[in-house]
């Protein structure tokens, strides 16, 4: 589904995505309402979701779509300059986020992707984005290190800290000295540990705790 407030938007994703065999359009909203309802009332496996829209803004429609059963994949659609919006929409229970002027071909694999059970992430937006929220994220007097981490092994604790900093599994097995398959099974049990859907959610618990902090 696209829910976007603008019609040429929606015409131009229509038309990269209806070229592809294994991708349907079969639903457009133009606000967050309506995205709501149409999510409820057709089958759909991925919502692109734009993050402003008139009566009701795609954060608050990404967080009633993904709080219902079986909910469908969202995608958000940011601009550019990362709007704080996006990161409230992850929080939300997004998969990803993409920029608006993504690439048809980078677009398409990120629904492939999102479909399959990953979470779509660019490493240097995750950095960029993370960066320009140091204010939203806690201080140093922030939460406490929730118990969940004491789960985790100091090498898992690794790679946790180095997928909250926007690194990739290829990125990380290089920085690590590991196969990139080895770097995925961490990241399976991290998730699995922490009781987290995706990479996504990792991110976020890692600055919210403070784990990690933005631009540190």
């Amino acid at each position: 589904m696209l829910a976007d407030d603008q019609e040429l938007l929606r015409t131009g994703f229509r038309m990269v995505l209806e070229a592809q065999p294994d991708i349907d359009i079969v639903a457009e909203a133009g606000d967050g309402v309506q995205a709501i309802e149409e999510a409820a009332r057709t089958p759909v496996d991925v919502i692109l979701m734009d993050v402003r829209m008139p009566r009701l803004d795609g954060v608050e429609a990404t967080r009633r779509i993904c709080a219902g059963p079986d909910a469908p994949k969202v995608l958000i659609l940011t601009t550019f300059d990362l709007d704080e919006y996006a990161f409230a929409a992850l929080k939300a229970g997004a998969a990803g986020f993409l920029l608006k002027d993504v690439p048809p071909l980078e677009l398409v694999a990120a629904i492939r992707a999102v479909h399959s059970g990953d979470a779509v992430v660019a490493p240097t937006t995750t950095r960029r984005m993370l960066d320009s929220f140091a204010r939203v994220l806690p201080s140093a007097a922030g939460p406490a290190e929730p118990p969940e981490l004491a789960r985790l092994t100091d090498r898992e604790r690794e790679v946790l800290l180095l997928v909250a900093q926007g690194l990739s599994n290829s990125e990380i097995a290089a920085r690590l000295t590991l196969s990139e398959a080895t770097v995925k099974t961490h990241v399976g049990r991290i998730l699995t540990k922490l009781n987290l859907r995706d990479r996504v959610q990792a991110v976020v618990l890692a600055y919210e705790t403070g784990l990690v902090r933005a631009g540190g």
